[in-house]
């Protein structure tokens, strides 16, 4: 006996109020889908499109050790794109299509990769902020509503809090240094603070998606919270440092137990996502690259996997 739609949804959002996963072969609304591949897909495009401007400082770093780390965290940046892909995959769309999606500019990724990594400093300043802000992010993500994204942050989380760390030991031993290595560590934070308040989405009013999400469980906290939560992490972390955060706005307010801060310049982040950012075209033309140079390897993997099923 066919089950009626309005029993299904019933039982979908039965689910979701009680905080339990939605797994692949539950039943789902089609908007739950959507959305779901839409976030997820953005996630992983960022994880792959966010190893190029760390990645062009491997060749560069100052040390073997320094390589390593590098080398390492680039890896795995590697790693949690494929694992979001496959999660992506379990909602019914290929890695193939995600792919298109991407480079055809339909599907949009972090805006934080649209800024170049000036210097190797910039190496630690991503780590510390860009990461620490992943961090602040994706932890809640743990618990989405949807199984196979909320098994995967698991491990992506571990890896991205060792990233912050290392970002923020590699500032710290530059901070020890000279006056000239002092003055770099504050210019590089000088460009990322912004940008990296922006990687939590605009505010919570012009924030289209934000209500749905978290009405679902797939979100479990606002941008502006998120945004809070990473102000209020860093500012000490940055007094440990001896960095001045380029904010004249941050004050301790006792009222709240938060800091107050200024507002990101929200035509820049527009500007950005429109695709008008310093790399924009850099990111997506490398991507594109890389993907028309691996057809043969794609197509020869096919090829060998049918021969398989031949035998």
């Amino acid at each position: 006996m066919p089950v009626d739609e309005a029993e299904l949804l019933a039982g979908f959002e039965a689910t979701i109020g009680h905080n339990d996963r939605i797994e692949p072969r539950d039943w789902m609304p089609e908007g739950y889908r959507k959305t779901l591949i839409r976030q997820i897909a953005q996630h992983a495009h960022s994880e792959i499109i966010g190893m190029q401007p760390e990645g062009t400082w491997v060749t560069r770093a100052p040390s073997l050790r320094r390589k390593a780390i590098l080398l390492a965290k680039v890896q795995d940046e590697a790693g949690h794109g494929l694992y979001l892909y496959s999660a992506c995959e379990t909602l019914g769309v290929s890695r193939d299509e995600l792919t298109r999606r991407l480079i055809d500019g339909s599907q949009k990724y972090s805006s934080i990769f649209n800024y170049p990594a000036l210097s190797y400093v910039d190496v630690g300043t991503i780590g510390w902020l860009v990461d620490g802000a992943a961090i602040c992010n994706q932890v809640p993500l743990c618990r989405t509503s949807y199984g196979p994204y909320g098994r995967s942050m698991i491990r992506i989380c571990k890896e991205e809090s060792f990233h912050q760390r290392q970002g923020f030991e590699l500032l710290a031993t530059m901070m020890r240094g000279t006056d000239e290595q002092r003055a770099m560590v504050q210019e590089s934070v000088n460009r990322f603070w912004w940008p990296a308040l922006m990687m939590f989405g605009p505010p919570d009013d012009d924030s289209p998606n934000s209500a749905q999400s978290m009405a679902w469980g797939i979100k479990r906290n606002t941008n502006d919270e998120l945004r809070q939560r990473m102000v209020d992490m860093t500012v000490p972390q940055a007094d440990a440092l001896g960095v001045t955060l380029p904010d004249p706005s941050i004050t301790w307010n006792d009222e709240r137990g938060s800091y107050d801060f200024g507002a990101p310049d929200w035509e820049e982040f527009w500007d950005v996502v429109q695709g008008n950012g310093p790399c924009n075209k850099q990111r997506i033309d490398h991507r594109k690259k890389a993907y028309d140079d691996g057809v043969w390897v794609r197509e020869a993997a096919m090829a060998f996997a049918a021969k398989g099923t031949e035998q």
